[in-house]
């Protein structure tokens, strides 16, 4: 047994010097000193899957950190109690992340971490990470305890992993009150991204200071960066002097591909086709920012339980107007129809149709009902969709009335200056509760992803595409409030019309007023 022990200690030493000397390679990596346009070309007709100095993952397979690329491997083993990390989209940036937050759990019992995100669907698909690493690491997961505002739909105030060890790891909306008392080791995902990430970062950081629970705190900050002055660009810039010194880790896509990250870069590029974007979110360069354009807290002002995702056409008579609007997916993206009815001064929701990997005469059949239902339909006219708008308008009609066609369908052309016409209106639609929406996380989401991006003097609206889609039941929904047009009268506050949000929550709505 003293020969078996001993024999298991060697063997654990000689690891331990083998990780020990992989992470020295890796951190002497001649790419991490090389600017960016000369590590660039070097992607060109790249063997992807191919390590630019040879490096080699040194834990056995049987370890699930045999998984780590060189980049990750690097950041994984960097212990730094403050760490920054800019890394490219779809680097693996939560995985390698939760896997450090899971491997701390594990060697240290009784350990806190709290994951938070821009939002609710990010902050849980990191846990989920973490999850996965805690369980192929042997931890064993005890309880999983989620709260909410109110009912299964309603928005998420947190989700928390409880291990057998007694570790913990909890994910929350990365918002001010939602981190504020929070005493646990940070990982905030996208932090760049946050709605407030500089008040979030003052809420949560007086609960860092103190050891006293559960000893010294440790910070990951993991983003893409969003814009000069924000507060990513702030800790990123900062001199590394005084005592709260930061590690930095940039990742561009160029060297994750290097680092063995098999991705074809200039089929990424072709398929993003955003030159500012490309530069922010796989070249982690800062430009001008973005802020969210629907808040959690505003979309929340007009969720009701009156709203529905699902109607038949039957359901419109004898009520008021309808109008649609329809977002048509591209490639992977899902094509969306929204249907709104005027109810008095309202606009609610009556049906919001997804439609996943659907050939164009199947949505055809499938969008028919809506469209004849509705007064006016606002249909994105935009690279693939121009087929299918081709055969709904010569079904349904054209409205076009400078040519004096009244049909029911309007071709929408998507260009940054019809974006700035219709997405301001969505807002100002939710800003002023003339708008209701299903109670749904799903939509929620969506909603909540959308991005006003600042150019310059210029602005844009876009969204990160997700395996979700693209915000497509956003666009949607703008281009149904255009359909209804501009015709919804001033508001009068009624606290008692119809009840809003989750659970027992009540809020007052608008409701129109009474004219002459």
């Amino acid at each position: 047994m003293a020969v078996k022990t001993a024999q298991s200690r060697e063997a654990l030493d000689k690891l331990a010097s083998q990780v020990e000397a992989a992470a020295k390679s890796a951190r002497a990596n001649p790419l991490w000193d090389m600017a960016l346009d000369d590590i660039r070309p070097l992607t060109a007709d790249w063997k992807l899957g191919d390590n630019y100095n040879g490096w080699k993952n040194p834990y056995p397979t049987s370890d699930p950190r045999t998984l780590l690329l060189e980049y990750q491997f690097d950041n994984f083993h960097d212990r730094s109690r403050f760490k920054i990390s800019l890394q490219s989209r779809q680097s693996g940036k939560d995985f390698e992340s939760q896997g450090e937050a899971a491997e701390d759990c594990l060697a240290r019992p009784g350990t806190e971490w709290m994951t938070a995100g821009p939002s609710e669907r990010q902050a849980l698909d990191s846990l989920d990470q973490g999850k996965t690493w805690a369980e192929a690491f042997g931890l064993v997961v005890d309880d999983y305890i989620e709260q909410r505002e109110g009912g299964s739909e309603t928005l998420l105030k947190s989700a928390e992993i409880i291990y057998s060890n007694g570790s913990k790891n909890r994910a929350v909306p990365g918002r001010p009150d939602t981190v504020r008392g929070r005493s646990a080791n940070l990982l905030l995902t996208e932090f760049d991204f946050f709605e407030n990430p500089a008040e979030t970062w003052r809420a949560i950081l007086p609960s860092i200071t103190n050891p006293l629970k559960g000893g010294e705190k440790k910070v990951r900050l993991i983003t893409t960066p969003n814009g000069k002055g924000g507060a990513a660009d702030k800790i990123w810039s900062k001199p590394g002097i005084g005592k709260t010194t930061w590690s930095k880790h940039l990742v561009t896509i160029y060297h994750a591909v290097l680092m063995g990250l098999p991705v074809d870069i200039e089929q990424l590029k072709e398929m993003f086709d955003d030159p500012d974007g490309w530069a922010q979110e796989f070249e982690c360069r800062f430009l001008d920012g973005s802020n969210v354009l629907l808040p959690y807290e505003l979309i929340a002002t007009c969720e009701s339980f009156e709203a529905t995702e699902a109607w038949n056409l039957a359901d419109a008579i004898g009520g008021g107007p309808c109008f649609t609007g329809i977002d048509f997916g591209r490639q992977n993206d899902p094509s969306v129809a929204v249907t709104l009815q005027r109810v008095g001064g309202l606009l609610v929701t009556r049906e919001v149709n997804v439609m996943k990997q659907i050939s164009s005469p199947d949505q055809q059949d499938k969008m028919r009902g809506a469209i004849k239902g509705s007064q006016r339909t606002c249909f994105d006219y935009t690279g693939p969709g121009i087929g299918l708008g081709d055969f709904l308008v010569k079904e349904h009609g054209e409205w076009k009335p400078e040519k004096h066609l009244m049909g029911k369908v309007e071709l929408c052309t998507f260009s940054a200056g019809f974006k700035r016409l219709i997405f301001p209106r969505l807002r100002r639609a939710f800003e002023q509760r003339e708008l209701l929406i299903p109670i749904s996380r799903a939509i929620r989401e969506d909603l909540h992803a959308m991005y006003q991006q600042f150019s310059g003097n210029e602005y844009n609206y876009w969204s990160p595409r997700t395996k979700e889609g693209h915000s497509d039941i956003c666009t949607a929904y703008a281009l149904a409030l255009r359909a209804a047009g501009e015709g919804v009268p001033n508001f009068i506050t009624d606290p008692s019309a119809i009840r809003l949000g989750g659970g027992s929550l009540t809020r007052p709505i608008f409701t129109p007023a009474r004219l002459g």
